[in-house]
């Protein structure tokens, strides 16, 4: 039973683990191309390739599976999703990476 729980909590932490190592780089990354290029810069060139458009695309079925997942999981382990599913919706899988880093896990 302590082996079981020992092996699940490694495995939790090192889900976290891996979800800052992307989040930090990749939160610094998306500012620097937010104050480069403007929030809305990707819309002129989803406008002009179609590759950036299926891009475009794709992120929003991504989030959108993102949220109704995050939805569900914060339920079941009583934490208020909402300032995950804002930052899904406004900064795209950043609201992700961040609910798997700092929501804290019930249990089982």
């Amino acid at each position: 039973m302590a082996a079981a729980l020992a092996a699940r909590y490694l495995a939790r932490m090192n889900r976290r683990l891996l979800a800052a190592v992307v989040l930090l780089p990749f939160a610094a990354f998306s500012s620097w191309v937010v104050w480069r290029h403007g929030y809305f810069g990707f819309l002129s060139l989803a406008r002009a390739e179609p590759w950036a458009l299926q891009m475009l695309l794709d992120l929003v079925i991504a989030s959108t599976i993102a949220i109704v997942w995050m939805r569900a999981d914060a339920r079941r382990n009583g934490v208020n999703a909402l300032p995950y599913v804002i930052a899904t919706i406004a900064l795209g899988s950043i609201g992700p990476l961040a609910y798997l880093v700092l929501t804290p896990r019930r249990e089982t």
